[in-house]
């Protein structure tokens, strides 16, 4: 792993494979999950979709399935389709296919939408469930704000640097007041979504954004170096945590064209 660009709340993470990778990122939340059990006695996690399902695969492996404690966990969604649970484009189907049915998740702890209403109440009810996690400290209050303070959000990038579902000049991203909000003309299908908003994301002790292949390549440069003014504002360069730590796990060919980075082979 070459390790490059650091400042204090940010770290880059830099792989030769996507098996480093994936070995790294099952160390990473292992890790975080001891941390805030040992402190708070729960572990807050909330997932995306996509790639990162599977690059998180190595927890339903040998040690992580042993030694993670598993019942101590609470999943949430950082952003879901409005889809049934049974529908191929359903998030919580990705992880529950893939992660939360391999390893002992007590299936109370897992919050995911309700799959029949529609996009705004969906986001109304999801709002509900955090603030009921929060007011039995499941999830942690901001010091700096009156967010939710997730132990760790998990994400990841897509080409055009969304984020959860916060897409590039969608209106969402000027959402400065609820948890969660819903879309239904995501640029991406499925239309309706819901998405955890940057307040909240930006809220979390701990943000990790999982990017791999050179077809992100020039996005992660525009997403992470200082590309100036003229350049276009992608939703991944606005997560910035306001007293947490953000952490970018790539491989090699996702981080290929960002300024001053070489791999030694």
């Amino acid at each position: 792993m070459a390790l490059c660009g650091d400042h204090k709340d940010r770290e880059l993470r830099i792989h030769e494979s996507l098996e480093e990778l994936s070995t790294d990122l099952a160390d990473y939340i292992a890790e975080l999950s001891e941390a805030s059990v040992k402190e708070r006695g729960v572990f807050s996690i909330a997932l995306s979709g996509g790639s990162l399902i599977s690059l998180m695969g190595k927890l339903c492996e040998a040690p992580y399935n042993k030694t993670v404690d598993w019942g101590k966990w609470y999943i949430f969604w950082a952003d879901e389709r409005v889809v049934a649970k049974s529908h191929a484009d359903s998030n919580y189907k990705l992880a529950k296919d893939n992660l939360l049915s391999k390893v002992p998740i007590v299936p109370s702890h897992v919050h995911s939408i309700n799959d029949l209403v529609s996009a705004e109440e969906a986001a109304d009810e999801y709002k509900f469930v955090i603030r009921q996690s929060v007011k039995s400290r499941i999830v942690s209050v901001s010091d700096v704000s009156d967010s939710p303070k997730f132990d760790l959000i998990l994400l990841g990038m897509g080409a055009d640097g969304h984020v959860a579902s916060l897409f590039p000049d969608h209106s969402v991203l000027e959402e400065k007041d609820e948890w969660v909000a819903f879309i239904t003309n995501s640029p991406k299908p499925p239309p309706e979504r819901i998405t955890f908003t940057f307040p909240v994301i930006n809220s979390a002790s701990n943000v990790a954004i999982v990017v791999t292949g050179e077809n992100k390549a020039e996005t992660v440069h525009l997403a992470i170096d200082d590309v100036g003014d003229d350049s276009p504002l992608l939703p991944a360069r606005l997560i910035q945590p306001r007293k947490g730590k953000l952490t970018w796990f790539l491989d090699k060919y996702a981080a290929s064209k960002l300024d001053n980075y070489q791999f030694s082979e």
